[in-house]
């Protein structure tokens, strides 16, 4: 399953580094991967991966592609909640809470 996530308010990027410490707070143990087309956060014991649109540092927008029978995603979705981040549809915008 994929969920599209974004900041709510498109002026408040946050930071990789935000995402990584938001991620940990949630108790998820992650692991960033900068490559030539993107960056990519793994989760330790996880097929789950998160990609993340990044430019100089500020990330505002990302995709979770959640693992097939992980358990990680409530925990995630509270990560990017914390930092202002809404879940984005073919209806558009919800809430992460």
């Amino acid at each position: 399953m994929q969920t599209q996530v974004q900041p709510a308010d498109p002026s408040e990027l946050s930071t990789i580094t935000d995402v990584i410490a938001a991620l940990r707070a949630e108790g998820l143990q992650p692991k960033h991967e900068s490559k030539n087309w993107g960056d990519w956060i793994h989760l330790r014991g996880s097929t789950t991966v998160i990609s993340i649109e990044s430019l100089r540092g500020l990330t505002g927008s990302a995709t979770i592609e959640l693992g097939e029978d992980e358990d990680d995603g409530p925990a995630i979705l509270r990560a990017f909640h914390q930092l202002g981040w809404v879940g984005m549809d073919d209806e558009g915008e919800f809430s992460l809470a």
